[in-house]
């Protein structure tokens, strides 16, 4: 919980206040519909939270209200009035259990470090919670352990895919897995006189992830679980700033096959939410990690091993705009991004724990062991403040002086405000319905709510996703506020999608069109709003509002695949690869006599083929069609040969759901 206002978001995010009364729509930020918070105003009169706009400007560059040109640098805090008035608004303390005090907003967090024994009540249990009972164990961590709730489903053995010793097991993947085939891995029919290509290689890996506060989250997002195809549990995305990618150990594609002992391997995808979402100060987890191919040269790279070490090193930023003071560049004869100089006074000479010859492995969890140093100049600057790099140093080897080519010298450089920075392309995206009947576990059901309220009345809810969001989700709800007509009428409930308000069509709107449309409909004499209710069929899982107790609030990747057809949002992915490549991930899923028709996933990604380099294809992501042809009702074996068919380009049409929040 929040100690400013005892209530759950995230980090990022505004305070939640429950607030007494109506508050005067004059005091509303537009962007989050809640009373404004260190509210600022806009050169064309518009007032928003301080948050809101920050994170609002970061990816477009005009007023969400009138569209017109706008950078934050332009905006300036409101009044002293203006935000006294704010200050003063009357709130409930959120402890209603054990406090019914309301108080000014400005004196709640007073209120809750003082004064309320609700909040005294918590922290006691959150204290007790970081001082657990010690286990006995030998060698202890520093920081103490806490245990893990055994859920009688798991099973006691270890998965098949991790070896019994603590060293590190290096397993091949280029035999037929169940339910797995593999076009990432194809024998070149030419005499392989480039790199001989045997076997696809991966290592199981334990990673010890170490939180200063027990209740953080890590920050990535996961799909699978044995309730999908996908059936192990598997890292979508990695957040920046995040607890994991300070670490940067873990990248999208790691298989979770461990949670602090504990095999997760064959669990649902709500039990490994559950488990991964435990807190506790040290959390141990093991991983697959895919390494790519393996090739002539891989025995002496693992003889140089050795004589290797990855270290962590974090730079702070004062602001967006302030140079590293670091050059970048790429090699003839290795894979990845080198550090070439550190420019005299820079911050990172200042600091110095980066050397020249340093190979950057990541940039605040961004995978960068097949990256250029155009990607890793674009993470850098877009950074606010802390960088954080895993890089990996070899003892006695100089640098190499050619680069790949000219053009990578003059463009590979660094971070300094020179280099120039490649945009994501935007492709011209493909929407269209599709037939699938894929809801396991979930189902969905329409219902009609009509609503008589005041004209003044607000509905009270919060809303996320929208068309403009990165993975084209619908509108749903993510709060009812216990102010408001909703919260009254009680049938809108969070993880609701909106379909209409008053006939108004929400399904194709982007964000900030959905919030002006419930807006305005919500100034009238009666509502009739239209919503699609997910839930669980028959699942023994206990309530997933238990599990999401301290993290900020989103629908479980899982319960999306529970959605009809006609709210999915299809895109275009187009990859391109040489002759003698592969395309670099597998698939799972597909029509089986006695599953009837399943979703084809991507459930693996090969580090330094095409869809890796591409970096739009994600782990999770379910493949609608193949250059047109739609994948309903297709085998694994009617569906790999016409992947494999595709010499130099491919389309892939996918739907992409957000993995669930850990």
């Amino acid at each position: 919980l929040c100690c400013e206002c005892g209530q759950v978001h995230l980090l990022l995010d505004n305070h939640l206040y429950n607030f007494q009364d109506e508050v005067d729509d004059e005091l509303i930020c537009h962007i989050c519909l809640q009373p404004l918070l260190q509210p600022m105003d806009t050169p064309c009169g518009h007032t928003y939270c301080f948050k809101c706009l920050e994170n609002f400007m970061q990816e477009y560059n005009f007023c969400p209200m009138d569209r017109k040109k706008l950078s934050f640098q332009q905006c300036h805090k409101s009044s002293l009035l203006v935000r006294n008035l704010l200050d003063k608004l009357i709130v409930f303390c959120p402890f209603k259990a054990e406090c019914q005090q309301t108080m000014q907003r400005c004196e709640l967090e007073a209120h809750l470090q003082n004064r309320c024994p609700g909040f005294q009540k918590y922290k006691s249990e959150l204290q007790r919670k970081k001082n657990p009972i010690s286990k006995g164990k030998e060698d202890p961590p520093p920081k103490g352990e806490t245990n893990t709730p055994k859920d009688p489903e798991v099973p006691s053995g270890g998965s098949s895919l991790v070896a019994e010793s603590s060293a590190a097991a290096v397993v091949s993947l280029g035999t037929a897995e169940p339910g797995l085939v593999n076009p990432a891995f194809e024998e070149t029919e030419e005499g392989e006189s480039l790199i001989q290509r045997t076997s696809l290689v991966a290592e199981t890996t334990t990673i010890e992830i170490h939180r200063e506060d027990p209740e953080e989250e890590l920050g990535m997002r996961i799909v699978g679980g044995k309730d999908t195809p996908l059936g192990n549990i598997v890292v979508q995305e990695v957040l920046r700033d995040s607890v994991v990618a300070a670490d940067g150990r873990i990248a999208p594609g790691d298989h979770i096959l461990e949670v602090n002992g504990v095999n997760i391997s064959s669990v649902t995808h709500c039990q490994a939410v559950s488990f991964l979402r435990h807190p506790g100060p040290v959390l141990h987890l093991m991983v697959l990690q895919e390494k790519g191919f393996s090739n002539k040269n891989s025995q002496q790279d693992s003889a140089s091993a050795t004589n290797r070490e990855v270290i962590h090193v974090t730079l702070v930023k004062r602001d967006r705009s302030e140079p590293l003071g670091i050059k970048l560049i790429r090699k003839t004869d290795e894979a990845g991004i080198f550090i070439l100089d550190l420019l005299e006074g820079g911050l990172a000479a200042k600091n110095g724990k980066l050397s020249r010859n340093d190979r950057v492995l990541s940039i605040n969890g961004q995978d960068l062991r097949q990256g250029t140093p155009e990607a890793a100049a674009q993470i850098i600057q877009t950074t606010e403040s802390r960088v954080n790099f895993v890089i990996l140093r070899q003892s006695g080897v100089q640098l190499s002086d050619p680069v790949e080519d000219s053009s990578t010298s003059n463009s590979s450089s660094s971070s300094n405000g020179g280099s120039p920075v490649h945009h994501r392309r935007r492709l011209d995206q493909n929407h269209y319905r599709r037939k699938s009947n894929y809801q396991k576990g979930y189902v969905s059901h329409e219902k009609t709510v009509a609503i008589k309220k005041e004209p003044k009345e607000s509905l009270g809810i919060t809303i996320g996703g929208g068309r403009d969001n990165k993975n084209k989700l619908p509108i749903y709800v993510t709060s009812v506020q216990p102010i408001g007509c909703l919260f009254r009428d009680g049938r809108i409930k969070r993880g609701d999608v909106l379909l209409s308000i008053n006939g108004i069509d929400l399904t194709h709107l982007n964000y900030y069109e959905a919030v002006s449309a419930l807006k305005s409909n919500a100034a009238s004499h009666s509502v009739i709003l239209k919503a699609l209710e997910i839930v669980t069929l028959n699942s023994p899982e206990p309530s997933l509002d238990i599990k999401e107790q301290g993290f900020g609030w989103s629908p479980l990747w899982i319960t999306w695949l529970g959605l009809p057809s006609y709210l999915h949002c299809c895109q275009d992915i187009v990859l391109s690869k040489g002759n003698l490549e592969s395309w670099g991930f597998s698939i799972v899923g597909g029509f089986e006599e006695s599953k009837g028709n399943q979703p084809f996933f991507i459930k693996t990604i090969v580090p330094g083929t095409p869809a890796f380099r591409d970096r739009k294809l994600k782990c999770g992501d379910e493949i609608v069609a193949v250059n047109g042809v739609p994948a309903i009702g297709m085998s694994n074996s009617e569906l790999i040969p016409m992947l494999k068919e595709q010499r130099n380009k491919v389309t892939l049409t996918v739907v992409s759901w957000p993995g669930s929040l850990v």
